[in-house]
């Protein structure tokens, strides 16, 4: 008996080991396997061309060598020199009293809108608290307060900023607390605090001349700011300190909470792990700017319903005027309207662009589903979003822990008289009798889709819990969308206006990169120019000619620099933030004496930078090649910049087909090309 149970024992123990091993063999194999993953077979050996991932994007790319020192590669992704002596610089510059220890003057403001409104919003409050000699209490946003359904882990401000790094921002120009003295809470339970409701753009004259006398007063006056914005953007020369102080607001102390910092960081990660650059796009495409500016024609489907649906509730509150029925080809040909995905596509390609450029679309909402977006996707392989980028997980974890709302809100029983007529029924005696009616079909309305209510009524339906909530998440999207945006080697606006004519999300990026980098590439397209451009070619869209696409090189190339001025007068007259220099920017000189001739008008006025920002810029040789050279030279295509490569190609040059064209090709190729179309009779 013992020796049958010291057998089993052994069967059991080698058993036990040969699982072991199966175990380390499987695990061996796992990693070989994701190792060989990172490995992409071609015609020079084996090459690395991009790391683990675990979230669904997997970039392709032609050619896994891509040098900054060609020509093509300065043109396409090297910083705009002549921008790069203006420098941010946003400290006080004159005598600026620091606030003092005690105030006995409280302002609350209460603060509705989109993320750019309420970025605007919190960056006016901070300027009329310093105004009117005010403690700040940390403002409430409205759509992030528990009651939308999110999380109770945050508290309004603190769903999507950094409190205590506001507060340590400021101390030198407000004092800033999270709630009001324990003798003004009740007051404000009872709603006895006196409240104005701002309209956007008031002048200070308002607030010195009608708030501060209630101020003093009652101690504590409360803002409500619903239009984004509370003070007018441009402000006299005397104040221009608080222009400033905006800038210290919006670059300095508005930081986002370190969950949404966080994940952002990671998505940056992720977008440069190939070792590429990167272009940021943001469409625009909101159904409130469709709608305010009359683009609903552009769409002819079901979403012309729904923005001209949105347009009808504008007219009747007069957000916009004018006429239902407007003529959207007008409007777009006049630049009123966003550039679309395709438009957008079809000019980087013709910029120089390849098929294999990392593009990441930002933005909550891109109306009209992702069908707008398939020629895009056609267009650049490599196209991507927060979505491709995280994993489910990781966005749930910046929402906190949320209530389910499916038990929180129950559907409502149906009444008692329902229920007898259904029992009645039941008990009505034998067939035949007639059959009792169908049941109401529930409404369920869905961002994307047939919205039911168009044809039923005028007024939208209220939003449930779930689209509350979504609409709080929203604002983290855009949050983690902004900083790379921000930090986007290239960003591409679609649209800059809003759903009420003012500048949007992508103008604040445009103006956070102008004072952070201001050599970083931005286009300010304009939109005229281009819708021109591409009715030139409506019959061809994708074998543009010689002739058009160097006319589109010159104009995205324009638009880096002489758009500036146009910027300024267009923007900073609604968002100071859209366009936030030279008041918080400075020049540095390449050399005593250097001349400022070549830049904008809007820039030349800034002021000399201050010498403990560091000694001059110093002008190397070759620095600063003519961007113009630079376009003529590259050896990028003209031609048919959408060819397919054929059999017979030539791809000894690094030029290999790839999909959707766009390769490398050798003056003596490109000379062929343009002799060709001379004999096809020019121009298509």
């Amino acid at each position: 008996m013992k020796g049958d149970a010291g057998g089993k024992m052994i069967i059991k123990s080698k058993l036990k080991w040969v699982g072991l091993v199966g175990l380390v063999l499987s695990a061996l194999s796992l990693f070989t396997h994701f190792l060989l993953a990172r490995y992409s077979y071609t015609e020079e050996g084996i090459t690395e061309y991009q790391a683990i991932t675990i979230f669904s994007w997997r970039p392709i790319f032609e050619n896994a060598d891509l040098s900054s020192n060609n020509k093509l590669y300065k043109r396409l992704w090297g910083p705009v020199r002549r921008l790069e002596s203006l420098q941010p610089h946003a400290k006080p510059r004159a005598h600026y009293s620091v606030p003092v220890s005690e105030s006995d003057r409280y302002i609350f403001v209460r603060i509705r809108g989109g993320f750019h409104e309420i970025r605007s919003s919190i960056c006016d409050a901070v300027v009329i608290a310093r105004l009117l000699n005010a403690t700040l209490v940390i403002p409430e946003i409205q759509s992030t307060t528990s009651s939308k359904g999110i999380s109770a882990q945050f508290k309004s401000f603190a769903y999507l900023y950094n409190e205590d790094q506001f507060m340590a921002a400021l101390a030198n120009d407000i004092l800033v607390v999270k709630t009001l003295p324990k003798t003004l809470k009740g007051a404000r339970r009872k709603k006895e605090i006196p409240s104005f409701k701002v309209i956007n753009s008031q002048s200070p004259y308002y607030y010195l001349h009608h708030v501060l006398p209630v101020l003093i007063r009652h101690s504590v006056v409360e803002l409500v700011v619903a239009d984004g914005g509370c003070l007018q953007a441009t402000l006299p020369p005397d104040l221009e300190e608080y222009q400033r102080l905006r800038c210290r607001v919006a670059f300095h102390a508005l930081t986002f909470r370190q969950e949404v910092q966080e994940l952002a960081t990671k998505i940056l990660h992720r977008l440069r792990a190939p070792g590429r650059p990167f272009i940021a796009y943001d469409p625009g495409m909101t159904r409130d700017a469709l709608a305010y500016h009359g683009c609903a024609e552009l769409f002819q489907d079901v979403h012309t319903e729904l923005i001209q649906h949105r347009r009808l509730w504008m007219l009747k509150r007069g957000i916009v005027k004018g006429n239902l029925t407007v003529d959207s080809n007008t409007q777009r040909l006049n630049g009123s309207c966003p550039l679309m995905p395709e438009e957008i596509g079809i000019i980087l390609r013709a910029y120089g662009y390849s098929w294999d450029t990392i593009i990441y679309i930002s933005g909550g909402e891109v109306f009209g589903g992702q069908k707008k977006l398939i020629p895009f996707h056609a267009i650049f392989e490599n196209v991507v979003d927060r979505t491709s980028l995280t994993t489910s997980w990781e966005l749930n974890r910046i929402y906190g822990r949320e209530a389910n709302l499916v038990d929180k809100y129950p559907k409502t029983p149906p009444s008692a008289e329902k229920e007898m007529r259904h029992e009645a029924w039941k008990t009505s005696g034998q067939r035949p009798r007639p059959l009792p009616p169908p049941p109401a079909r529930p409404k369920s309305y869905h961002i994307e889709g047939w919205w039911g209510w168009v044809a039923e009524s005028d007024n939208e339906p209220e939003s449930t819990v779930i689209e509350l909530r979504t609409n709080a998440h929203k604002l983290l999207w855009e949050a983690i969308d902004y900083m790379v945006c921000v930090e986007a080697d290239v960003f591409v606006p679609g649209f800059d206006r809003d759903g009420k004519g003012r500048p949007n999300f992508a103008s604040l990026v445009m103006g956070h990169r102008l004072y952070q980098s201001a050599t970083a590439k931005s286009f300010r397209l304009d939109r005229k120019e281009i819708a021109k451009r591409m009715e030139e070619i409506s019959d061809h869209l994708y074998e543009a000619n010689h002739t058009w696409i160097k006319s589109v090189r010159s104009h995205l190339r324009e638009s880096l620099l002489d758009r500036l001025t146009e910027e300024s007068k267009a923007s900073k007259s609604l968002s100071f933030l859209s366009f936030p220099v030279p008041e918080c920017s400075c020049l540095r000189s390449e050399s005593k004496g250097a001349s400022t001739s070549q830049l904008p008008a809007a820039i030349k006025v800034a002021r000399s930078c201050p010498a403990w920002m560091g000694k001059d810029v110093v002008s190397r040789p070759g620095d600063k090649e003519n961007e113009d050279d630079l376009d003529e030279d590259d050896s990028g295509p003209f031609g048919l910049f959408f060819r397919q490569s054929g059999g017979s190609s030539n791809r000894n040059n690094g030029g290999g087909g790839g999909r959707g064209g766009g390769e490398m090709m050798s003056s003596k190729e490109e000379t062929q090309m343009e002799d060709q179309e001379e004999m096809d009779g020019g121009d298509r």
